[in-house]
C-alpha cells in the first residue's frame, strides 16, 4: 500500500519512538495551542484568564468527542492495513472523515447557539461571563475543522506516519503565536482576538491535511474524502470509537462540574486555578497519550497480524519509558508548583491558588500515566470497553466526593485531593484489568512472530 509503513516487522523500540515522537509532539502541539492563549490571556488579568478557562473546558469536551474518529480512524485503519486489506482501509478513512464532518457540524451549532445558557453554568460575573460567551461563539465555528484535523491525524497514524500530523500541527502552532499578540494587544482585540487567532490557526491546519491527502496522495492514490456511510463500516467505527469519546467526554463533564463548585467555593480565582492547572498538567497527560497512540497503532497492526510477543514488548517498553518522564514531572509540580504556575498568571493569589493545585496533583502523575499507556493496548485491540468503564466509573466518583471534602471544610485543596485521588485509583484498576485480559486472551494466542 502506497505510503504507509508495516509495523509488524523491525525493531520494535526504534518503530515505536519514531511513531512516539512526533505524536507527541503533535500533542505538545496541540496543548501548546491553549497555553499560548492563556499566557497571551493570563496577561489581562485573572479575570479574563477565566473566561477563557471556562470555555477551555467545553474545548476539551469537543476534543473529546472527536476522539470518536480519531480512535476510530487509528484503531479501524490500522488493523485492515495489517490484514493488507487497501480496500477495507481507504473505506473505514472515509467513513471516519464523512462521521466527523457531520457530527461536527451539530455539536458546534448547539455550542453557538446556547452560549450563553451553557457559560451561566458556571456563575461568573456578568461580564466575564460575556467575554466567555463571545470567546465561545468564535471558536464554536472552528471546531469542524477541529474534528476533521482529528480524524486526517488518526488515518496518518494508522499509516505509521506520524510525522506528518506533527509538521501541519507545528505550522498551526507558529501562525497561532503569531497572531495571539498581534489580536490581543495590537488591535485590542482582548480576549475575542485569543479566538480569532485560534480560528485562522485551526483552519489552516484542516487546509494542509486536505493538500497531502489528496494532492500529495501521501496514503493513497485518488482518495475519496466523503461518502455514503454504510452500514458494516459505521457501525465497527462506532464500537470501537464512542466508548473512548464517551469516557473523555464524561470526563470533560466532570470537571465542568468541579469548575462550577471550584467558582461556587473560590470564585474566578477556584475557576481559574483549576482551568490553568488542568492545562500545565496536559504536559504529563499529552506525553502518555502521545506513547498510548503510537502503542494503539503498533498493536493495531500486531494485534491483527497475532504477533504478540510484538504486543507485550512494545508496552514493556512504552512503560518503562512513562515511567522515567512521569518521575520528573512529579517532581516539578510537587517542589517548584507556585514558580511553574506564575509563569502564566503572574498574579500572587491565581499563582499560590494554582500551584496549590499542581503540588496535590503531583502525587498522581505516575498513576495518571499508567492509565493513559495502558490504554493503548486495549484501543489496538479493540477492546475500549474496559477502559471507558474504569474512566466513566472513577471520574463519577468526583463529584460525590469534592462535594464531601468541600462540605467538610477542606475548601479548593478538596477538589484538587479529589482529582488526585481517582487518578491514583484509575491508573491501579486498569493495570489490573489488562492482567486479567492477558492471562486469559494474549497468553492463548498463537503467535507468528518469527
Amino acid at each position: 500500500m502506497k505510503g504507509i509503513k508495516n509495523l509488524t516487522e523491525g525493531p520494535i523500540l526504534r518503530q515505536l519512538f519514531a511513531l512516539a515522537m512526533p505524536i507527541m509532539a503533535t500533542s505538545f502541539i496541540q496543548m501548546a495551542y491553549s497555553l499560548t492563549d492563556m499566557a497571551w490571556v493570563g496577561r489581562l488579568g485573572s479575570e479574563a484568564i477565566a473566561a477563557v478557562g471556562s470555555v477551555g473546558l467545553l474545548t476539551w469536551m469537543t476534543t473529546s468527542i472527536s476522539l470518536l474518529n480519531k480512535v476510530g480512524s487509528e484503531v479501524s485503519v490500522g488493523q485492515a492495513i495489517g490484514m493488507k486489506d487497501e480496500t477495507a482501509a481507504r473505506s473505514f478513512a472515509t467513513h471516519n472523515l464523512t462521521l466527523s464532518l457531520i457530527i461536527s457540524v451539530v455539536w458546534a451549532s448547539v455550542l453557538f447557539i446556547f452560549a450563553s445558557f451553557i457559560i451561566s453554568f458556571y456563575e461568573l460575573k456578568e461580564h466575564i461571563a460575556n467575554d466567555a460567551v463571545n470567546y465561545l461563539r468564535v471558536v464554536s465555528t472552528a471546531f469542524p475543522f477541529v474534528f476533521m484535523s482529528a480524524a486526517f491525524t488518526g488515518i496518518f497514524n494508522a499509516g505509521g506516519r506520524s510525522k506528518i500530523p506533527f509538521t501541519i500541527n507545528g505550522i498551526g502552532l507558529l501562525i497561532n503565536m503569531i497572531l495571539d499578540p498581534l489580536f490581543i494587544f495590537v488591535l485590542d482585540w482582548k480576549t475575542d482576538g485569543a479566538a480569532w487567532a485560534t480560528w485562522i490557526a485551526q483552519a489552516c491546519v484542516f487546509t494542509l491535511f486536505i493538500y497531502q491527502l489528496k494532492f500529495k496522495s501521501i496514503l493513497w492514490d485518488d482518495f475519496v474524502f466523503f461518502g455514503k456511510l454504510k452500514r458494516l463500516y459505521t457501525m465497527r467505527i462506532i464500537k470501537i470509537g464512542l466508548p473512548v469519546a464517551t469516557l473523555n467526554a464524561l470526563f470533560a463533564f466532570v470537571n465542568m462540574f468541579l469548575g462550577r463548585t471550584a467558582s461556587t467555593v473560590g470564585g474566578h480565582i477556584g475557576l481559574m486555578a483549576m482551568t490553568t492547572s488542568g492545562q500545565i498538567e496536559a504536559i504529563t497527560w499529552n506525553t502518555s497519550q502521545g506513547f498510548s497512540t503510537a502503542l494503539s497503532a503498533f498493536v493495531a497492526q500486531n494485534y491483527a497480524a497475532r504477533k504478540v510477543s510484538r504486543v507485550m514488548k512494545a508496552l514493556k517498553s512504552t512503560l518503562f519509558m512513562t515511567l522515567i518522564f512521569g518521575t520528573v514531572c512529579s517532581l516539578l509540580f510537587i517542589f517548584c508548583g507556585n514558580n511553574i504556575f506564575a509563569i502564566f498568571v503572574p498574579e500572587k493569589e491565581a499563582y499560590e491558588a494554582g500551584g496549590l493545585a499542581l503540588r496535590i496533583d503531583g502525587y498522581s502523575q505516575l498513576f495518571m500515566m499508567l492509565e493513559i499507556t495502558t490504554q493503548g493496548v486495549f484501543y489496538g485491540m479493540g477492546r475500549t470497553v474496559p477502559p471507558a468503564i474504569i474512566s466513566i466509573t472513577c471520574n463519577y466518583l468526583r463529584i460525590p466526593m469534592a462535594l464531601w471534602f468541600v462540605s467538610m471544610g477542606w475548601g479548593l485543596p478538596g477538589i484538587w485531593w479529589t482529582i488526585c485521588l481517582t487518578s491514583i485509583l484509575k491508573g491501579i484498576i486498569i493495570l489490573v484489568w489488562f492482567l486479567l485480559i492477558k492471562k486469559k486472551t494474549l497468553d492463548n494466542m498463537n503467535d507468528n512472530t518469527n
